[in-house]
This record gives structure tokens, sequence and C-alpha cells, in this order.
């Protein structure tokens, strides 16, 4: 079974930086599509960022100024988010980008932007 242990949430304030990285054991992140996927309290998980074959792609709430990205030496998908605002604050969580391939989620890690 595929595992996801995300990592690199924290507080910070509005304008600032932070880079999530997501350790998968069980596949192999140079396979696949990947992606990022967020939920804010009282809201649904929303796909953010993905990245497959060539190609990466962002919801228009983080466009610009989120960047995903996969590291196969350590086997690990990264999201670098920077000019944080408050409605990024949600708990961030990996996953495979193809519905029908997700059988688990990890715990996911907390980003609050609050001033």
């Amino acid at each position: 079974q595929v595992q996801f242990v995300e990592s690199g949430g924290g507080s910070v304030q509005p304008g600032e930086s932070l880079r999530l990285s997501c350790a998968v054991s069980g596949s192999n992140t140079s396979f696949y599509a990947w992606a990022w996927f967020r939920q804010a309290p009282g809201k649904t998980r929303e796909l953010i960022a993905g990245i497959g074959g060539g190609y990466t792609k962002y919801a228009d709430s983080v466009k610009g100024r989120f960047t995903i990205s996969r590291d196969n030496a350590k086997n690990t998908i990264d999201l670098q988010m920077n000019s944080l605002k408050p409605e990024d604050t949600a708990v961030y969580y990996c996953n495979f980008r193809i519905t029908a391939e997700r059988t688990s989620w990890g715990q996911g890690t907390q980003v609050t932007v609050s001033s």
C-alpha cells in the first residue's frame, strides 16, 4: 500500500513562503502523475497542483505563486509556496493525481497564514 508523509507546514504571515514535502513509500515518484491537495475548514478537499510526464498544472487560486516538483532520488513530491495569503490556510495533502489510483491519504500538514 502506498503511504504519504507530508511535512513542512507551519504558521506564517501573509507574503511569506513555505516549502512542503511529501515522502512517498510503496511507489516510485518517477512514475505516475502526482498532486497536492488542500482542505480548508468547512470546505471540501481540492486539487491545487499536479505534475505528470512533462507537465504541471495549477488551480487558478495558486497559479503563479505555487510550484510543484518531484525529487525522484528522494522519492518526494514538493510544493514551493510563495506570496502566501490568509485564504491559503488549510491542511495540505499529496496523493496520486488520478482518482482511481488513490487508496489512502496521509495525515497532511497544516499551513496557517495570518497576520
